[in-house]
């Protein structure tokens, strides 16, 4: 019975290339460039990312801080808590 087309034991044929098909790059087009060309690059390329960014308004940041801070907090005090009664018990037991 043949495969069907795709599976995983009959490759298509368009997966298979030759192996002269491929082409040996070293370097590619960064080769070409010196170091601090490719700095310059590279900062610009991190100005138009952060273009992109779209920030969070005043009340935004003010709310998702505040909400951050609450979680610290509350997180604090059952840690605290917990360690408290974990030193109770061991004090308990041991002492």
């Amino acid at each position: 019975m043949a495969d069907a087309v795709g599976s995983i034991d009959m490759p298509d044929a368009q997966d298979e290339a030759p192996e002269s098909d491929k082409k040996t790059r070293k370097g590619g087009k960064r080769a070409k460039k010196g170091p601090l060309k490719r700095l310059a690059v590279f900062y610009r390329q991190i100005v138009a990312e952060l273009r992109k960014v779209v920030w969070p308004t005043r009340n935004q940041l003010t709310t998702y801080t505040t909400v951050v801070i609450v979680f610290v907090v509350i997180m604090i005090g059952l840690v605290t808590l917990i360690d408290f009664g974990l030193d109770k018990a061991a004090k308990y037991v041991f002492g």
